[in-house]
């Protein structure tokens, strides 16, 4: 139902007078933004050529070309790259799970550049042997936190011979120049004020004596070799590609002289994605290579002012973090923020994560066990929770629509979590009440729907991946938990006063199964496994966090009377 409320809400966002827009965007700046034409997605995104949002549209219908710069493999990954890649791997399960966009992404590995060779060097090893081996790590990684691989990786050394190819047109058109020593460079004066589209282009400006190059923004398309590094054969002698040529050649072999959307970290728009756009242009003799750049905020880590960095020497690899924390929490610490906004990392605001995904994950089994019949519930408002659940699927909808804006979806989606916690308040016992199973487990599909869509899952656990391999566990908690429910039923039960007043009281000699019921339950709580007391039956979870546990035995004790 909630798709065709997306598709509903496509269709009239798709009423816009395109010939408005354009004149709006050919108005901004010399460097002009040209609205594409094609298929509009009803969406809107910040373009960072335009620094403002613009309607989504793209060449094909339900199609979008992707490409995204890869990471330089010579060193851990750490959680600066983690950041933008989940922060994108949101931004395109979004497209393709919840508008029906098919996303094509393809993305290049640096496996040559001078700090690999530098590594290599360090470790007395060959630039390949590190490249592969970082390469890997960072694949495995990325696995570890969920991210959909591209729909191919492109490594730099196997397309070297196409990057000789596309330098050598690029000088044909007259956009670039050969030197003598054997580089090659950008001609940056040859395509006029179309440089600077992001920015920080500078004035045009002389080489000085002795320099190899006619202007001092000139970059390398080539680099002559120097002793003892690797090398490949081109017209202009031994060398090597620049940084910026290897992503124009890999996305053009893909994706041609049009490309839909271009990502990466903010620190990549200059100048390496506006030589991209320089050299592309100038190679396809086109207008317009890429229509849309995204770019990822920085994280910082809380109190300074510096992206984490290796070079730095601030970081958190992905692996060490994962030690702490879960692929879920880390993605909902991701979704808190916008994707283009810097993000403070602490243990504070992991904390606040992991509490966000603690309350949904708390409400989805709860909600579970009333679906079961495990949790006796004062009559609901049935009306208000639909009432609720459609607004919350509107208020996402049009969210996400508005260039990604997880934060706002994710408050929708908290907002009905509470409405629903305020329903399910579990009593002792309500003889004759009318149940509503059914709101409350669409409730449940739509928050496992639309958080599968962020790639959450509410009700898994990092530490649960035991059970994965061996269902016994479950099994055996499942039964311990069944047999303390019928030991404590027959604790609980009552037996008339001599009083005559028709008042009931335990069997004083059934106590200490009461407290041996108690007592497991708290005892198996540092254990990882929480019971939860539900009237005369009892649920169960498995938890990574213990502290959670016990944190919630201490503030909401379970009493036996």
């Amino acid at each position: 139902m909630w798709r065709h409320a997306i598709k509903s809400f496509l269709r009239r966002s798709k009423g816009l007078d395109l010939r408005t827009k354009i004149r709006q965007s050919c108005s901004r700046s010399e460097k002009k933004w040209l609205l594409p034409t094609g298929f509009d997605t009803g969406l809107k995104t910040f373009n960072s050529l335009t620094k403002q949002k613009e309607p989504l549209i793209l060449a094909r219908e339900g199609v979008a070309t992707w490409y995204s710069c890869g990471p330089t493999v010579y060193d851990h990954a750490h959680l600066g790259h983690a950041c933008s890649y989940v922060r994108f791997d949101v931004l395109q399960r979004i497209l393709s799970r919840l508008f029906g966009i098919t996303v094509i992404h393809a993305m290049v590995i640096t496996d040559i550049d001078d700090k690999i060779i530098q590594r290599g060097w360090q470790e007395n090893l060959s630039p390949t042997i590190i490249a592969r081996m970082y390469e890997e790590e960072f694949k495995k990684d990325m696995m570890s936190l969920k991210v959909i691989p591209p729909a191919v990786y492109l490594r730099v050394t196997e397309n070297v011979a196409q990057i000789v190819a596309f330098i050598q047109r690029i000088i044909a058109n007259g956009n670039a120049y050969a030197t003598k020593e054997g580089d090659v460079y950008f001609d940056i004066q040859s395509i006029g004020d179309r440089y600077g589209k992001f920015g920080g282009a500078g004035d045009a400006h002389e080489a000085s004596d002795g320099s190899i190059k006619k202007d001092v923004r000139d970059f390398a398309l080539w680099k002559r070799s120097k002793p003892q590094e690797p090398h490949w054969e081109s017209p202009w002698g031994p060398g090597r590609p620049g940084w910026h040529i290897e992503c124009s050649t890999v996305a053009s072999s893909i994706f041609g002289s049009q490309l839909d959307i271009h990502s990466g970290g903010v620190d990549l728009a200059f100048p390496h994605h506006e030589n991209e756009v320089a050299q592309s242009e100038a190679y396809h003799q086109c207008e317009q290579w890429g229509n849309y750049f995204l770019h990822s905020g920085h994280l910082h880590l809380k109190g300074s002012v510096e992206k984490m960095s290796k070079s730095l020497k601030n970081y958190i690899t992905i692996k060490d973090f994962l030690q702490s924390y879960s692929a879920n929490e880390f993605r909902m610490f991701c979704l808190l923020t916008k994707y283009r906004s810097a993000i403070d990392y602490s243990s504070g605001s992991m904390s606040e994560a992991r509490a966000s995904l603690a309350t949904v994950t708390t409400f989805c089994n709860d909600a579970q066990a009333y679906i079961k019949g495990q949790l006796e519930c004062l009559p609901m408002q049935e009306s208000l929770l639909w009432e609720r659940l459609a607004k919350t699927k509107a208020s996402v909808t049009a969210a996400l629509a508005d260039d990604f804006d997880t934060p706002r979806a994710i408050n929708a989606i908290m907002n009905l979590v509470y409405q629903g916690n305020r329903q399910l308040q579990p009593v002792s016992s309500v003889a004759g009440a009318t149940r509503c199973p059914e709101v409350i487990g669409a409730m449940i599909v739509y928050l496992r729907d639309i958080l599968d869509v962020f790639g959450i899952d509410p009700l898994y656990h990092k530490d649960v991946d035991v059970t994965r391999q061996s269902g016994s566990l479950q099994g055996v908690v499942e039964q311990l938990t069944q047999f303390r429910s019928e030991v404590r039923a027959f604790a609980l039960a009552r037996q008339s006063t001599s009083s005559g007043t028709n008042q009931e009281a335990l069997y004083s000699d059934r106590l200490p199964l009461l407290k041996a019921s108690d007592d497991l339950r708290k005892n198996l709580a540092p254990l990882g496994v929480l019971i939860k007391d539900r009237g005369a039956n009892s649920t169960w979870e498995l938890r990574k966090n213990v502290s959670d546990i016990l944190q919630d035995e201490s503030s909401h004790p379970q009493r036996i009377s």
